[in-house]
């Protein structure tokens, strides 16, 4: 299905994916996440994500809240390292009020420093449950093994110390630094029409694109020689379960390889119970409740990992274990046969997933953001259809026999 897309006077650039449902989802990404972050600005992108909440030139925090869930839909938001979304979930006659209210919330939250510090509270208190939950700790943690001196390695959350030092000065210059139109996307999915929306767009947003200076940020930070330790590294927790990550760089968005590790790593850890690494830990052996691997691209770098929790007792077994699985990976070349059905299952999950319009929106929305390319599904299915046998072998040599890997381990 063709988008529609738009760059409206204020540089807001715009995309609409038709559809068929009353209900719209849509909302704003902007390129502002935690490797943005000067030094000593450690959190402050996801700081400023909770404060766009608390109150504009037009409304208050509650009236905020009230403008989208009291007319039943959804408002919500969240950041990543490069971008940071708002996005609701409306019916189509609510689409102004809700094109309204993002716009309002973004492009014009005052940070008003008496609710810095009651956000203060609940941001830090935040970091503590996320500090209080080492299988989603130890991602951080070797993020920052990987990406060591680099925005990239920084915790979304930032730090509690970091955080209750800042001031409405100081997530006002951030916002305005970086939530401009112009370094923005407007998406939506549903059944609407997109000239009425750009309409609504351009009401909410008057004015042409300032000339502003180029920020100096994360983007341009040069990432450090890739770095591993040849043991272990161990951090005592005193946790009942171990919990084991196994990690390295792989592959910027742009780099075609991207597709031969996305079905590599779906046949290893993916989210099906026949991925190589469940089988080999948890259907034979018991050793495991959770194994699973993951990949992240950025816009000029990535990585890879494998997570596993275990009884203390059985990670060394486990490891053995994970090693054997990539060594044959790297080792035997897939038969037809074999690579048919690996593409088969990862078609059929694509196809699954895309059915989650919400999902799919906040999907295309990054795409569009950073690359100024329409996502469609077509695509993706012929990059992986083109995936030869030998592709995939060289792919697996390089980061599972070549590349230097990082294991950290929590006791």
């Amino acid at each position: 299905m063709n988008y529609n897309t738009a760059i409206l006077p204020s540089g807001l650039r715009v995309i609409h994916r038709p559809g068929s449902s009353p209900v719209v989802y849509c909302g704003i990404a902007v390129g502002a996440g935690t490797r943005h972050e000067a030094p000593g600005q450690e959190g402050l992108a996801h700081f400023c994500e909770h404060l766009s909440f608390k109150g504009t030139a037009r409304r208050s925090a509650l009236q905020v809240i009230n403008a989208i869930e009291g007319v039943g839909g959804e408002l919500n938001a969240f950041t990543t390292k490069e971008q940071t979304t708002y996005y609701c979930a409306v019916t189509r006659r609510h689409l102004r009020q809700a094109v309204d209210v993002l716009c309002d919330i973004v492009f014009c939250s005052e940070y008003p420093q008496g609710e810095i510090e009651k956000e203060c509270e609940v941001v830090c208190d935040e970091i503590e449950s996320y500090e209080d939950s080492p299988a989603e700790l130890i991602y951080d943690e070797m993020e920052n093994l990987l990406f060591s001196g680099h925005p990239l390695g920084h915790a979304i959350l930032g730090t509690a110390e970091r955080v209750r030092s800042y001031g409405s000065s100081d997530v006002l210059r951030f916002a305005r630094a970086h939530y401009r139109p112009d370094n923005a996307v407007f998406f939506a999915d549903g059944d609407l029409d997109f000239d009425r929306l750009v309409r609504h767009l351009e009401a909410a947003l008057p004015g042409t694109a300032a000339t502003l200076p180029t920020v100096a940020d994360g983007l341009a930070a040069v990432l450090p020689p890739l770095q591993a330790a040849a043991d272990p590294i161990v951090r005592h927790r005193a946790t009942h379960q171990a919990h084991v990550m196994v990690g390295t760089r792989a592959f910027a968005a742009a780099d075609s390889r991207r597709w031969q590790l996305y079905l590599l790593n779906n046949m290893l850890g993916g989210p099906a119970l026949n991925s190589r690494l469940n089988l080999a830990l948890r259907e034979r052996r018991g050793l495991v409740y959770t194994v699973e691997s993951s990949m992240t691209c950025y816009s000029d770098t990535g990585l890879w990992t494998v997570y596993f929790g275990c009884d203390p007792a059985d990670v060394k077994r486990c490891l053995r274990l994970v090693e054997g699985e990539l060594r044959r990976m790297a080792a035997r070349q897939l038969s037809a046969p074999q690579l048919a059905k690996a593409k088969q299952q990862l078609r059929g999950q694509l196809a699954i997933a895309a059915d989650n319009r919400e999902q799919y929106a906040l999907d295309f929305a990054r795409l569009f953001l950073t690359d100024s390319r329409e996502h469609h599904l077509d695509d993706v299915l012929r990059h992986i259809e083109a995936i030869t046998p030998q592709q995939l072998q060289d792919t697996a040599r390089l980061l599972f026999e070549q590349q230097p890997r990082t294991t950290l381990v929590y006791l």
